[in-house]
């Protein structure tokens, strides 16, 4: 079947649009003083806003799936369910509309990390939605959703001037547990399993690339994180200060 006659697209179309709307009804919250006073935190704001949602709704899925379908944690390329495969389509959704949101506010430059992110993770997904292989990859990969309840969380206290905040402080050593389980644990347990494709000419061998390409950005961000929360002495104050991923 032709990739332009995939059913699989109508969920993806329908997907990008129910986070599209989410985020033009997410538009009408009020703002925090202090972000509605920038034009910039305004976007980062109302961005993770969606990415919020996303993440909850993801994370809880996701988990979901594996309790549902345990076999996803052994036969990670073919273990397959329905709600897995709708899953990580409805995540893809998100990416191509977070990717489209990214490019058409004019933050490319400045969030170009989500970008190769995106695009790594969207190249990844397609082989669970259109050739219905490694859906039980794609699942662990979205435990990290989890994860991104909580640095969400962090990253809208920032940009809200909150650090003081005792959610704060509580959040962020929460945040580093819910990191290494349900984001560091995983990319390991997956790039072990991925690596018995080396020297294979396979969508697997592919998909180690990527996987290993993801693994260097997550422990580029762990390392960023752990900066910044925990050794702030060693942050200079005006370092990145408009680039997305470090608030």
């Amino acid at each position: 079947m032709s990739l332009l006659l995939h059913p699989a697209l109508l969920l993806l179309l329908g997907a990008t649009l129910t986070f599209r709307a989410l985020r033009r009804a997410l538009c009408r919250l009020p703002l925090p003083a202090h972000v509605r006073a920038d034009p910039l935190r305004t976007w980062r704001w109302r961005n993770l806003l969606v990415s919020f949602v996303h993440s909850i709704v993801s994370g809880i899925w996701a988990l979901l799936c594996i309790w549902q379908t345990p076999e996803m944690l052994v036969d990670i390329e073919m273990a397959w369910s329905l709600s897995g495969y709708l899953l990580v389509c409805f995540s893809t959704g998100y990416f191509i509309h977070d990717t489209v949101d990214i490019v058409v506010s004019h933050q490319a430059e400045a969030s170009w990390e989500y970008l190769v992110h995106h695009v790594m993770a969207l190249t990844a997904f397609f082989s669970g939605i259109f050739w219905n292989r490694f859906v039980g990859g794609g699942v662990l990969t979205l435990l990290v959703e989890v994860s991104n309840i909580f640095l969400t969380i962090r990253m809208m206290m920032k940009i809200s001037n909150a650090q003081d905040h005792l959610l704060y402080r509580i959040n962020k050593y929460v945040n580093l547990v819910v990191y290494f389980f349900f984001r560091l644990a995983p990319q390991v347990y997956l790039t072990h399993f991925f690596l018995q494709y080396v020297g294979q000419r396979t969508l697997g061998t592919f998909l180690l690339g990527v996987l290993i390409m993801l693994d260097i950005m997550i422990l580029i961000y762990f390392s960023r994180l752990l900066r910044s929360d925990f050794c702030p002495e060693r942050v200079p104050s005006q370092q990145h200060k408009d680039k997305f991923l470090t608030e």
